[in-house]
């Protein structure tokens, strides 16, 4: 049988445009572009960029279907003499085999020249070490009616997209001026930062073109400026309020006429942008108004109060099967706890020996963290007898028991790394997993040096970031738009980091 010809690898090619590229004095409102053959456009919302950008937005056929035209058609109203850019990335393929004509452009200006300027640089995300792709980068230009809040409210000047798996960008015919520069990883696709959606990057500084200088950025996720949800009733004496931002500082003190042995308790959701609020003695009323702060946030809010079933205690262990050594045993319950009484737990070794232990409380969380010593290949039972815990209403648990043990450590292994070229202290050094999920972490202030011991880990490849931690609070931080912030700065190993059974891990990371 026939076995056919070669597979096509060419790209389409271009045999006319109507205007002719690189046209000016341009006042058509429609644009054909015609190839050698038939043509798709593949992801075109994404892949094709108009600099500067259009309201509305220029239509762009085919849509579907294959064809040998591309057509725009334009219904804005064009600027005067000014140069706009057509940048379809990917997006045209040949219709058989999908050969694409890479970042073919399309320029014509609306004035009597081609600006020929340009920029170029390269985004990163401030987080991950997995940057997304088409981030578009936003140039505004700062004239007597520009300010900082333009990102949310107006169509930049110039607007160009990461279009490669390094994430570079190049910002092309562009005019001699002074320009705001802002990445942006817009989800909504208007030019606007929705900061509920989208990162953002930006340069301290403003840029003047023409530069040489390669311009580079890294995006991150704003915090939200802190809002309360109306709060909802759930069981008898417990009510829970949404959010959005930080609710660290939150504070939600009742309004409504309370007798005077009254008390509540705050959680935090461990999944969940709520708080659990708890409160003692019910009341009968039909509501109760609430007075929620945060920093200088301030709301009135309602919600109606009904009789319902109250919760019973629950207690439940976070801490399950293998513990590592270096490690607590840590329980939850799903009320406000307010005491261990030590005397009700007994913890015992496999050889039946009892074991002192100590504790911590974190209040927010409602857990107690159980410290014990424990050694290798080891199982330890521990027994909170009844009244061992008690809750905010007085409750107190049934026998519970549980039941840890700890791994042979020939089945871990460690990994000491040397960190060289550090600028500031405190750093954070962190095991994650692909997906970023911390396994591990140290911090070091300067008195304790740059050599990091990771012990007993679990045999398997690692990421490993440092983190700067500019404000000493122990965690990364985004930055803030608006205020100037830029992310604590995160840097990550090159490549992973693969840990064996009984096998220590040396290795070296010069900071950039």
């Amino acid at each position: 049988m026939p076995q056919g010809g070669p597979i096509d690898s060419i790209p389409p090619v271009v045999i006319k445009a109507n205007p002719e590229n690189f046209s000016t004095n341009f006042k058509a409102n429609e644009i054909i572009i015609t190839f050698n053959e038939y043509i798709k456009l593949n992801n075109a919302q994404k892949q094709i960029i108009i600099s500067p950008p259009m309201d509305p937005k220029a239509e762009t056929y085919p849509l579907s279907s294959a064809s040998k035209e591309v057509k725009i058609k334009i219904t804005d109203t064009l600027l005067e003499n000014t140069t706009y850019t057509i940048n379809f990335g990917n997006s045209i393929q040949d219709n058989n085999e999908g050969n694409p004509l890479s970042f073919y452009k399309y320029v014509f200006s609306t004035g009597s020249y081609i600006d020929s300027l340009s920029v170029s640089g390269s985004i990163k995300d401030a987080y991950s070490n997995k940057t997304d792709e088409f981030v578009s980068i936003m140039l505004y230009e700062v004239d007597s009616t520009y300010n900082d809040s333009v990102v949310y409210n107006k169509l930049p000047t110039y607007i160009s997209s990461t279009q490669d798996t390094v994430n570079t960008f190049t910002v092309d015919n562009m005019k001699a001026g002074v320009y705001k520069m802002v990445a942006l990883l817009d989800k909504n696709q208007n030019y606007k930062f929705d900061p509920s959606n989208d990162k953002i990057g930006f340069l301290d500084s403003l840029i003047t073109i023409p530069s040489s200088k390669k311009y580079n950025t890294s995006i991150f996720k704003e915090v939200l400026n802190y809002k309360a949800e109306r709060p909802k009733q759930i069981s008898k004496n417990h009510l829970i309020f949404g959010y959005q931002g930080n609710a660290d500082s939150t504070k939600i003190n009742v309004i409504s006429e309370t007798t005077p042995d009254f008390e509540y308790r705050i959680l935090q959701d461990t999944e969940k942008d709520t708080l659990h609020y708890w409160y003692k003695p019910f009341m009968e009323v039909d509501s109760l108004v609430f007075q929620v702060t945060n920093q200088k946030y301030v709301d009135t809010v309602l919600t109606k109060i009904k009789d319902m079933k109250r919760d019973s205690l629950t207690v439940s262990a976070i801490t399950k099967g293998t513990i590592d050594v270096d490690t607590p045993f840590k329980i939850s319950a799903n009320i406000p706890l307010t005491k261990l009484d030590t005397s009700y737990v007994n913890i015992i070794n496999q050889d039946s020996i009892p074991l002192n232990f100590e504790y911590s409380f974190e209040k927010r969380k409602n857990t107690y963290s159980i410290n014990f010593p424990k050694e290798e290949k080891q199982i330890f039972n521990i027994q909170l007898l009844p009244g061992a815990l008690t809750d905010f209403y007085n409750a107190t648990n049934d026998t519970l028991n549980f039941r840890v043990k700890t791994p042979d450590f020939a089945d871990l292994g460690a990994l000491n790394i040397t960190v060289t070229n550090i600028k500031s202290y405190p750093v954070i050094v962190q095991l994650t997993n692909d997906k970023g999920e911390l396994y591990k972490e140290i911090i070091h202030q300067e008195e304790d040096g740059n050599v990091f011991n990771f012990t007993y880990i679990k045999p398997a490849e690692y990421l490993l970031r440092v983190i700067y931690d500019n404000n000493n609070n122990a965690k990364w931080d985004t930055g803030n738009y608006l205020k100037g912030v830029q992310p604590e700065e995160i840097i990550y190993y090159p490549g992973k980091i693969e840990v064996r059974a009984n096998w220590d891990v040396v290795e070296q990371f010069r900071l950039k």
